[in-house]
């Protein structure tokens, strides 16, 4: 494996691999398998803050996702071993967080994908958008990074 150049040090990471369900009519990854891998890699590292859907559930408050882009950079291939990087890179205290994401081949340290997603705080029942609940912000803020 090469050395991978993060876009900002320290991620948290979500590993998986290419399958046969993932590849389409071009013999490549489908792009919809990549907003995948970055849910996996966002629900991966909110559950290791302690921020998971049953903590979700029982707060009555969720993040959910209000803008995303995806920057496609190159392709994957069937048994192509994936790395999907995460950071919350920003947040206003009150309703809403940002994520960046990388996805890179382990092999080579390409990297396939860079995205960006804006999350707001909605109540679960309603919809509506909530202010962030004390432990969101007790779980969220200290895994901030530094992005310059």
């Amino acid at each position: 494996m090469n050395t991978i150049d993060w876009d900002i040090p320290n991620p948290h990471l979500f590993h998986t691999e290419v399958s046969a369900e993932h590849i389409d009519g071009l013999n490549h990854t489908n792009n919809a398998v990549y907003v995948t891998w970055c849910e996996q890699c966002a629900w991966s590292h909110s559950a290791e803050l302690g921020l998971n859907l049953a903590a979700y559930q029982k707060l009555g408050r969720a993040m959910a996702i209000t803008h995303a882009e995806y920057f496609y950079l190159k392709a994957s291939n069937l048994g192509d071993q994936i790395i999907a990087a995460t950071w919350i890179v920003g947040w206003d205290k009150k309703l809403s967080m940002d994520r960046n994401f990388q996805i890179v081949r382990a092999t080579d340290g390409a990297t396939l994908l860079r995205a960006n997603m804006r999350f707001v705080c909605i109540d679960i029942d309603s919809g509506r958008p909530r202010r962030l609940p004390p432990e969101f912000i007790a779980g969220y803020g200290p895994a901030i990074s530094a992005t310059e």
